[in-house]
């Protein structure tokens, strides 16, 4: 396969996962078909099951792109990419249907004992920037890495399910930056603490910045022979 053709299916692939995540957030995942995905990727049906086999592994593969640090960049502190990760999932999330799709998925039972959820993998990536926080020694040296993770993956989930059973509906990006000031006391070091970013406003600021990030991420992987 020629660059060229590889390149056409993954934006093919990626045409396809984004049609089912749109109509997985809007139906849920048991009332969505095939040829509503097939017609709104505007895909063959050949295309569509070289790719995904079965509408499980369209949802399997909706959950595993909701998985995603993109737009974080590298920060002098890395506890600031932690926060960087909730904050931009955040004010993503109700643009994005790739992610509210994962996220409805995950909050149905039928659809959760089928395939699971992301929380796991999202709890894992946490505990890891976490770890690394630690290590450099931004991170209370009683803090469990993997208990915070967990914690801060439930709170976050929380958060996004009251609030937007709220009659006001907050921004979610806001009710996140709240909820991780109040967290980060228990998690950072004393002498870290000040020098965190934690706003409604970072959250925007990083989602602006997302496509000259991702400018710079295509222009490292060229560079470096990959192709994405």
């Amino acid at each position: 396969m020629t660059v060229a053709q590889q390149e056409r299916a993954i934006r093919t692939r990626r045409v396809i996962l984004e049609a089912a995540a749109a109509i997985f957030d809007e139906h849920g995942y048991k009332s969505t078909t095939i040829a509503e995905v097939l017609a709104r990727a505007d895909v063959t049906k050949g295309a569509l099951y070289f790719h995904f086999p079965s509408k499980g592994d369209l949802a399997r593969g909706v959950l595993e792109a909701a998985v995603t640090t993109d737009g974080v960049r590298p920060q002098a502190l890395k506890l600031q990419e932690v926060i960087d990760t909730m904050l931009l999932l955040a004010h993503r999330l109700p643009r994005e249907p790739m992610l509210s799709a994962a996220l409805r998925m995950a909050l149905d039972l039928s659809a959760r004992r089928q395939f699971g959820t992301a929380w796991p993998e999202w709890t894992e990536l946490i505990a890891g920037m976490l770890g690394d926080a630690k290590g450099r020694g931004e991170v209370l040296p009683h803090v469990d890495v993997a208990d915070a993770a967990r914690m801060m993956v439930c709170a976050w989930t929380g958060v996004r399910v009251v609030s937007e059973a709220l009659p006001e509906q907050p921004e979610l990006s806001g009710e996140i930056a709240l909820l991780l000031q109040l967290l980060l006391p228990a998690v950072a070091a004393p002498t870290v603490l000040p020098r965190l970013e934690v706003s409604a406003a970072r959250a925007a600021h990083l989602y602006a910045d997302m496509p000259a990030w991702r400018a710079e991420a295509a222009e490292a992987a060229a560079a470096s022979g990959l192709v994405h």
